[in-house]
């Protein structure tokens, strides 16, 4: 499991479980349940770092809870 702070919520437009990544740019994922949705959003994770660190790009560290102003 990731440390990402992972946002997950139901989005009327997709009929399905939105997980977001907000520390990660332009993740997400979706799935018929919660759980499903925050499964695929670790495996998109996982796929993300792999990518950015064949290309050479900055990872960001997980920062944990995001505060919002």
């Amino acid at each position: 499991m990731n440390k990402y702070e992972t946002i997950i919520y139901w989005s009327i437009e997709d009929d399905c479980f939105v997980a977001e990544v907000p520390e990660l740019p332009l993740l997400k994922a979706h799935g018929d349940t919660q759980n499903e949705a925050l499964e695929n959003a670790q495996q998109a994770v996982e796929l993300w770092i792999e990518v950015a660190q064949k290309e050479g790009l900055d990872i960001p560290r997980a920062k944990g809870k995001l505060i919002l102003s």
